[in-house]
């Protein structure tokens, strides 16, 4: 395929949202497999709810993903500028050249009088759309209406007894009846240009050749092949991804997880693994493997192995996929991410010394396995930092069992002077003598140890607690229990 050309255009309405994200990723790896150009551009033609707070949070969430474009926003070419609401006059001219051409007509029906036409359609079970009142007003009616205060929009004229068929890469072929369309505005009485003239006009003067997607852009496809048709342009090819919905097949909201990448990037899941989900959301390698690099992902992508079927998006996957991730990632790479939840938390202070950074190190390794994503590390943080308590019932009972002031002074006794530092292997070693020097079995040697020491049953292996606890807190934590033993 040469000069492969496409773009993801965000409206900066709120941060980049899941559905959003997919398309971002499925645009770039388009682009990416076949050597073609990425295009970002700003649809910030919605003045009341656009900011660039929105926009900066998705150019953001764009990058943490690893998605980088060739032209665009923030990078520059030569179609700018690339934010719509810049765009104005570009948008005025084309829309006079339709005038002109009587492929458009000025409008001047108030939002009343459109609302009764609606009301009068749906009791009459008629299709709702512009019955092109206005279609035929002569220079003298305008004239009389604009006088009266009327402000136009500028409707197209949609041919009659015309069938547009959309060819679709992921779909096929679409047809549509002109009939059941309507004059639509391309034009508002504000100046502003609607989505789908705009779209038309900024994708032909940037050379955008492939148009990819949310599947609920398919029903604007024929508006916006009669401008491309009108105008004299070529039009695109056309790929409409299907939409994500959740487990219960219902619509995806809050309820399914949160919903903009931001969102995830705030919990702490790692962006290689996020891509690795998002591009499973619709396009299958082939294969049964689930787990690929960005580049990997890149190699393989067609649009021809994109679903038609509805993709689901799966929490409970992504977790998985995510802790996959997080244990093949560096030991450094992860304290790195766990510091801001750990300080959240209270744990760690503002300025970090070497000795409290291994600290964290050793965390993470001890709960690594453990993690889904890293803000799950301060749900195991405080047998690291807080002395345990043994006021519940489960504590007791392991810390009444006979052998138990035995176990603990026999550690206790291996660890008073020691001078060394207390490392992993050396932790494991000390641990391994014990069952066989008291000649008790290892269940009832480490079961009260792991209580003696953070008043749980269940958490990090004891040779990965000793090394962060270090040995002469592990021994008042030993004395603690003894005490409570009596």
């Amino acid at each position: 395929m040469i000069d492969t050309k496409v773009r993801f255009a965000p409206s900066p309405t709120g941060p980049l949202h899941i559905g959003g994200a997919r398309s971002a990723l499925f645009n770039w790896l388009f682009a990416r497999h076949y050597g073609g150009k990425f295009v970002v551009r700003i649809e910030d033609t919605d003045l009341d709810r656009s900011s660039r707070a929105s926009e900066d949070d998705i150019l953001s969430s764009l990058r943490w993903l690893g998605l980088d474009w060739d032209e665009g926003i923030n990078v520059g070419g030569g179609n700018g500028p690339y934010r719509q609401t810049e765009r104005l006059e570009i948008y005025s001219r084309y829309a006079a050249q339709l005038l002109e051409n009587g492929l458009a007509y000025r409008c001047y029906c108030s939002e009343e009088e459109l609302a009764a036409q609606r009301e009068a359609q749906l009791a009459a079970g008629e299709l709702v759309r512009y019955t092109g009142r206005c279609r035929d007003l002569s220079p003298e009616d305008c004239a009389r209406l604009e006088a009266g205060g009327r402000k136009p929009v500028l409707r197209f004229k949609v041919p009659a007894d015309k069938i547009i068929t959309v060819r679709d890469i992921v779909r096929g072929a679409v047809n549509f009846d002109c009939a059941g369309i309507g004059d639509f505005i391309i034009i508002k009485s504000d100046g502003i240009p609607t989505y789908n003239f705009a779209v038309v006009a900024d994708d032909h003067l940037m050379g955008i050749n492939h148009v990819i997607r949310a599947e609920e852009h398919l029903s604007n496809t024929p508006l916006q092949v009669l401008l491309y048709e009108a105008l004299g342009w070529d039009v695109p090819e056309f790929a409409h991804v299907s939409l994500i919905l959740g487990k219960d097949r219902s619509k995806m909201s809050k309820r399914h997880g949160a919903t903009s990448i931001e969102q995830y990037r705030e919990l702490g899941y790692l962006p290689e693994a996020l891509v690795n989900f998002l591009a499973l959301l619709g396009w299958s390698p082939g294969t049964e493997e689930e787990v690929f690099t960005l580049d990997q992902i890149k190699e393989q992508f067609s649009l021809e192995r994109v679903s038609k079927s509805p993709a689901v998006f799966d929490l409970e996957k992504l977790n998985w996929l995510n802790g996959n991730y997080i244990r093949h990632s560096s030991v450094e790479r992860l304290a790195e991410l766990a510091i801001p939840f750990l300080r959240k938390a209270g744990y760690l202070p503002d300025v970090l010394d070497d000795s409290v950074r291994e600290k964290v190190r050793l965390i993470v390794v001890a709960v690594r396995e453990r993690l889904e994503y890293m803000a799950q590390i301060n749900d195991f943080a405080d047998v690291f930092f807080n002395d345990p308590g043994y006021d519940n019932s489960e504590a007791q009972g392991i810390l009444t069992q006979e052998q138990v002031p035995a176990v603990i002074k026999a550690l206790r006794d291996k660890l008073v002077g020691y001078v060394d530092d207390l490392d992993e292997d050396g932790a494991r070693a000390l641990l391994k003598k014990l069952p066989k020097e008291l000649g008790i079995g290892g269940k009832k040697v480490y079961q009260p140890l792991r209580v003696a020491l953070t008043g749980k049953l269940s958490g990090p292996d004891l040779h990965h607690l000793l090394p962060v606890l270090g040995a002469p807190k592990v021994i008042v934590r030993l004395e603690k229990a003894l005490a409570a033993v009596g």
